[in-house]
């Protein structure tokens, strides 16, 4: 009766040991592939980085260039590379406006007409200073001639600095003050512009002087309004109307000019130049 049992037994041991069996092959399987990966990647990524370097790090004493190197990359890396080092860079002085126009000396001479006479006599001095001291210019007033002559020296650096010079004197002499005017010679994108009353329209007699009255305003009250918004500088003188200021604010300076003289209110005018000076503020 025990013998049945011990056999059954035995049987059913049999498939487990099998079972068992097979799962330690499956494992020693695994182990072997997860070695044989492993010693596979290792060696790409040697020969990856033996590529790379290869591919990258040139040794100058073995491997021979046909680049001809300059005199800074052949230093050695125990001499450092000096950043400052200008002794291959020439350094020149700069030309005088006598030596660039090969020492030859120019000039300008600007008349003075008979009601900027006495201004002129008053304002001299502040004329004189700018022209000198700042543009290194030789001026002088020719009292036969009425007329204001300035020319290059040894000490003009600016070669611009005499046609500067002749646009401040001309400037003065349309009309302008001399603090307006010496804006000409601080910045570059200033400009003077004049134009006739009859160049807009033609008119005569007391239609001409009406124009002129509300270009003007009442005690120069238009004129000033047109100024303060377009940051520009105007002279009327009888019927020439001379404007100072930048190349857009002289545009929208002549066309409130324009449109007074062709007949519109003021009112009007001063509603686009509120319009205007608001525009201009927002964008500056």
């Amino acid at each position: 009766r025990k013998q049945p049992s011990s056999s059954a037994t035995t049987t059913t041991m049999a498939p487990v040991q099998d079972e068992t069996m097979t799962m330690m092959m499956m494992e020693e399987e695994d182990d072997t592939n997860i070695d044989s990966n492993t010693t596979t990647t290792t060696t790409t990524t040697t020969t990856s980085l033996n590529l790379s370097n290869a591919a990258t790090t040139i040794d100058p004493s073995v491997v021979s260039s046909r680049i001809l190197q300059s005199p800074s990359l052949q230093k050695t890396e125990d001499e450092p590379m000096d950043n400052n080092d200008d002794s291959q860079q020439p350094t020149f002085r700069k030309l005088t406006a006598l030596s660039a126009n090969h020492n030859q000396v120019e000039y300008r001479r600007v008349r003075c007409p008979p009601h900027r006479y006495t201004p002129l006599r008053e304002h001299w001095e502040q004329i004189l200073t700018p022209l000198v001291e700042y543009l290194k210019l030789q001026v002088r007033f020719n009292t036969k001639t009425r007329s204001i002559e300035m020319k290059t020296s040894q000490h003009t650096l600016d070669t611009g600095a005499l046609q500067k010079g002749a646009d401040f004197c001309s400037a003065f002499m349309l009309g302008f003050e001399v603090q307006d005017a010496v804006a000409l010679l601080r910045l570059d994108d200033l400009y003077v512009e004049s134009f006739q009353v009859t160049d807009v329209k033609m008119l005569n007699g007391d239609h001409l002087s009406r124009a002129i009255g509300r270009v003007a305003g009442q005690d120069g009250k238009t004129r000033f309004a047109i100024e303060n918004a377009t940051r520009t500088r105007i002279v009327v003188a009888d019927q020439r109307i001379h404007l100072l200021g930048s190349f857009a604010n002289l545009r929208v300076a002549r066309n409130a000019i324009c449109d007074l003289i062709l007949g519109a209110p003021p009112g009007k005018v001063y509603n686009s130049m509120r319009s205007v000076a608001k525009r201009m503020s927002e964008r500056y």
